[in-house]
């Protein structure tokens, strides 16, 4: 498989014809994750409440490939409760760097990136808007301790 076969017509698709969401004005928590094998960036806002994601935002500049990931999970990612968007993420770490099988269900346009798990160089970018998403749930998982410690 040669790099250029990465780039399938349904990875430009969804990369190219993304809604963007906006930056949140006031969000619980803010993350940003850089790939410092390529440079790409993705800062993420999001709003947690009761366990459940309700609001994101993002700012991404990214390869194609970033841009896939951070499309699918910006479609997919509002009313998601944490727990099922950890077990994504986790399932994407094992597609990729792994044997594991895509996700399935609203998340399932994920299986395009399969073939990347070929290419551990372009792991990090792929995967950058759910490390972002973890670092983010977080530190809202953090300060929330810190509050039922006060």
């Amino acid at each position: 498989m040669e790099l250029s076969d990465l780039y399938s017509e349904k990875i430009l698709d969804l990369a190219g014809n993304a809604r963007q969401p906006a930056r949140l004005a006031t969000p619980t928590a803010t993350a940003r994750k850089v790939s410092r094998i390529c440079g790409s960036v993705i800062e993420v806002d999001l709003v947690v409440e009761q366990g459940m994601i309700t609001q994101y935002g993002h700012a991404v500049s990214a390869c194609a490939l970033g841009q896939t990931s951070a499309a699918v999970v910006a479609r997919e990612i509002v009313g998601t409760p944490v727990r099922e968007f950890a077990a994504v993420r986790q399932t994407m770490h094992a597609m990729l760097k792994g044997d594991g099988a895509p996700p399935t269900g609203k998340w399932e346009d994920l299986k395009y990136l399969e073939p990347v798990r070929h290419y551990p160089a372009r792991h990090t970018s792929t995967l950058l808007v759910f490390d972002a998403i973890a670092a983010a749930l977080e530190k809202i998982d953090s300060d929330q301790k810190v509050v039922a410690q006060d």
